[in-house]
């Protein structure tokens, strides 16, 4: 039975004529959506959200960096379409799950979104589908919560269908790496599942990573978010040290990162964000734990990056008392980036929020100007700043604020002018710099 299934879903995949349903179309399942259909399979989008689903059919984009001609020209193609009704999976031959896994208030994996996700096709699935999960979670997801959903079911994984997991390895906004060219690490329930998830990501990727298990794929996912969280990190307390030694950490960056070999260059900021950084690495010290294991080393990196909002936050009020004599209490900020980088529409987790919080704690006033993020949504950890909309960066507003603080350093901001009509700037990104806006008005934090 399962060699008819995998030699059957094998053809339609070479034919590319499987039918692919990527769930979840937000930051991750929309742009996987755009590269399945460029390569030709037919595609559903399905989201609970009714609003995206009219948005998709419509032919129109709700993410910035994305834009509505991709949309438009994957629905001109006639093989797309988009739905809000889970029970179309019937027809599908597969199906990729790309929903949120935040973290509770404890620091503990949000499985919700997946295991709906995964309810809702099993209710729907027929036998020889491959599910592919791509959602980060920690090692163990794909075996503990999805196999006993779709046993549930009357699904023998290996048999009647065929379980993946294939971490997404999406950059937003990030031009130089496109889903094709980023390589593909896959790994599936049993040997058929692993060759099947090959030959679809295949189709379109210019190269695949099948590995062990999906246990071990996930591993990967979660390593490489925690490097890139622990090296932070690093950088975060170095900066700290050197800037009470008054040395500039990124003139030390720059300078380290011309040796050619064993230095790979990481930078400061004002705190982590996105759904990656600051999340991922917590889901194995989660899990850890059911081993009798402290991830100390990881924990101590989530520390060290969860304490540079309230650092920036004391660097801009030393630079408002040291710069304009006044107190915290009663200025006006102006922080400039809401969305967690550069370039982006992206609010997830983004440091700004927490700069927010912090600054109107100590007494004064916040506004902020994004050309990406016109209005703040309601988030799960601040609903309360829903709803505040992006101010103008024109002349005569700056100069209305008592400092202005750069947390996102978004390409399409005129930094020498903020800097010409600010009193202070106190820069997070090093941003100034890079554009030549030299002042004593500039603050590093």
């Amino acid at each position: 039975m399962a060699a008819g299934h995998h030699a059957r879903l094998s053809q339609r995949i070479a034919e590319r004529t499987a039918v692919v349903t990527v769930c979840g179309m937000g930051y991750v399942g929309l742009p996987l959506a755009c590269a399945i259909s460029e390569c030709g399979f037919p595609i559903v989008g399905a989201d609970t959200d009714q609003d995206k689903v009219d948005r998709l059919l419509a032919g129109q984009s709700y993410i910035k960096h994305i834009p509505s001609a991709d949309i438009s020209a994957m629905v001109k193609t006639g093989k797309f379409s988009a739905t809000s009704d889970f029970s179309h999976i019937a027809g599908s031959d597969i199906i990729a799950i790309c929903v949120p896994t935040p973290l509770g208030r404890h620091r503990d994996p949000d499985l919700s979104y997946v295991v709906a996700t995964a309810e809702a096709i099993a209710k729907h699935a027929r036998a020889g589908q491959l599910v592919i999960l791509e959602s980060t979670t920690y090692p163990g997801t794909t075996i503990d919560i999805l196999v006993p959903i779709f046993r549930d079911h009357g699904f023998e994984p290996g048999r009647d269908i065929f379980l993946a997991f294939a971490p997404e390895r999406h950059d937003p906004g990030n031009k130089a790496f496109a889903i094709s060219a980023v390589p593909k690490v896959l790994g599936g329930q049993c040997v058929r599942a692993t060759d099947l998830t090959a030959a679809f990501y295949g189709s379109f990727v210019d190269k695949v990573v099948p590995v062990s298990s999906p246990s071990t794929a996930e591993a990967v996912k979660l390593t490489e978010n925690i490097f890139r969280a622990v090296n932070i990190a690093l950088v975060n307390e170095l900066k700290v040290i050197y800037e009470k030694m008054g040395i500039d950490i990124w003139e030390v960056i720059e300078a380290a990162k011309t040796k050619p070999f064993g230095y790979m260059p990481f930078y400061p900021g004002p705190g982590l964000g996105g759904h990656c950084i600051p999340i991922d690495p917590f889901y194995l010290t989660w899990k850890a734990r059911q081993f009798g294991i402290d991830t100390r080393f990881i924990e101590l990196a989530g520390e060290i990056n969860s304490a540079m909002p309230e650092y920036v936050v004391s660097r801009l009020e030393d630079a408002i008392k040291a710069r304009t004599g006044k107190e915290m209490r009663g200025a006006k900020i102006l922080i400039l980036g809401m969305a967690y980088k550069k370039n982006v529409d992206d609010i997830r987790e983004s440091p700004s929020l927490k700069l927010i919080e912090l600054i109107e704690a100590r007494g004064a006033m916040v506004d902020y100007s994004d050309p990406y993020i016109p209005e703040i949504p309601r988030t799960r950890e601040h609903p309360e700043f829903a709803g505040r909309r992006s101010v103008s960066l024109e002349a005569s507003a700056i100069s209305a604020y008592d400092a202005a603080l750069i947390a996102t350093d978004h390409d399409d901001i005129d930094y020498a002018g903020l800097v010409e009509h600010s009193a202070v700037v106190v820069d997070t990104r090093n941003v100034c710099s890079r554009y030549g806006v030299i002042s004593d008005k500039i603050v590093k934090a």
